[in-house]
């Protein structure tokens, strides 16, 4: 199987099975849940009229695949946005400015503050990905972050406390922003507009976004889809140190590979159908001339002959086939079957066509070397009993 796989084939398969894997990863997601199993029924329904010959059947589903793209387009057209500003958010190697430490202390003693006295906060730490497109409104602000700044921006009093904050390093960029909201009701709760907020965000990018509720004075935690309850307020900046370090490196590094070890099973299966659909739709255009070494087998040897060698006792078979004809065939389906029953009228070179070659179906054989086949014979005694035997009824 080796020498039919070349760099290209191999590269084929590294980029088909990535696709799958991120594909599998993005299948986890509740609307792609709903919709991959309708279109697997159609699929299946589909292929079925074909196999049966309802043709009416077979051509209106033909029809509603083809403008299955644009449905898909439409239906999922905010996951392709994501897709593709990630793309872009690696190859530009985008940084995001991340608060210092001295700043996220100062963040959390703030959060904790509003925590205990039940007022209620919502900020937003921007990730790789971009977010103004998810943004609206706001008062600009760019103001070094500090405890009572942030305090003053969430008070009750304040008219811009119901919105978020956004901070960008050691700064608050502006504040009163509001966010897309989640529809999530099993992860939200009971949770109010603050954290439906929060979560719809980080459902959306890689932002993290801190919520204090101001019913019950905790802190959550809206990340990468999820809303997390923290324990205790004073974890907070713990989260947002543990946030900050994850986007120090590129987001290829150590936060990519991360959530790539997450997934390791449905990259296990990616790049296991790639080399399926590889096997199966590539080699079946593309016909390849290859060498396989044939067994000469002795068939029909008369009784009472012996072969002492065969010689040569393998030879080399040129073959025309598909990749996936000689990827599946078995080596050893490749003989050679010696008629050997004119050796006792003194014939000891055989001739060997390539027709006469055994091999697996789908494949040509186009040539045999070498073509001539020579045994060495000899006729055995008979045993001396039974010349004896024989001799009383002569």
């Amino acid at each position: 199987m080796i020498d039919l796989i070349g760099i290209r084939d191999l590269l084929d398969v590294v980029i088909v099975g990535a696709l799958l894997w991120g594909g599998l990863v993005w299948l986890r997601r509740p609307r792609a849940r709903l919709a991959i199993p309708a279109l697997l029924i159609v699929a299946a329904v589909y292929l079925a009229a074909g196999r049966l010959g309802l043709r009416l059947t077979a051509g209106i589903l033909q029809g509603f695949f083809a403008v299955l793209v644009i449905v898909l387009v439409v239906v999922f057209q905010e996951d392709l946005r994501r897709l593709f500003e990630q793309i872009s958010a690696w190859g530009l190697r985008r940084r995001p400015s991340t608060p210092p430490p001295r700043t996220s202390e100062s963040i959390a003693r703030a959060v904790i503050r509003m925590a205990g006295s039940h007022t209620g906060a919502l900020l937003v730490f921007p990730g790789h990905e971009p977010l103004e497109r998810h943004l609206e409104g706001g008062i600009p602000l760019h103001g070094a972050i500090s405890e009572p700044l942030l305090l003053s921006i969430f008070d009750s009093s304040s008219p811009g406390h119901d919105g978020a904050l956004l901070i960008a390093g050691d700064f608050v960029e502006r504040f009163a922003v509001h966010l897309p909201l989640s529809t999530n009701s099993r992860a939200l709760g009971e949770a109010g507009t603050r954290h439906a907020a929060a979560l719809g965000l980080a459902e959306r990018t890689d932002a993290l976004c801190v919520v204090v509720s101001e019913e019950r004075g905790t802190v959550s935690i809206a990340r990468d889809g999820h809303l997390r309850r923290l324990r205790e307020p004073q974890a907070v900046q713990r989260e947002i140190q543990r946030f900050v370090e994850e986007l120090r490196p590129p987001p290829i590094a150590a936060s990519r590979w991360k959530g790539l070890r997450r997934s390791w099973r449905e990259g296990l299966a990616g790049f296991a159908t790639a080399l399926v659909l590889w096997g199966l739709l590539v080699p079946g255009a593309t016909y390849v001339e290859v060498e396989r070494t044939a067994t000469v087998e002795i068939e029909n040897l008369p009784p009472g002959w012996i072969v002492d060698t065969v010689d040569p006792s393998e030879v080399q078979v040129a073959v025309r086939a598909r990749r996936r004809d000689l990827v599946l065939a078995d080596r050893n389906a490749f003989r050679v079957p010696l008629d050997a029953l004119l050796v006792q009228l003194g014939r000891r070179t055989f001739e060997i066509e390539p027709r006469s070659v055994a091999h697996p179906p789908g494949v040509e054989v186009l040539a045999v070397t070498p073509p001539k086949v020579r045994l060495q014979v000899h006729e055995a005694e008979p045993a001396a009993g039974a010349a004896e035997a024989i001799s009383p009824e002569q």
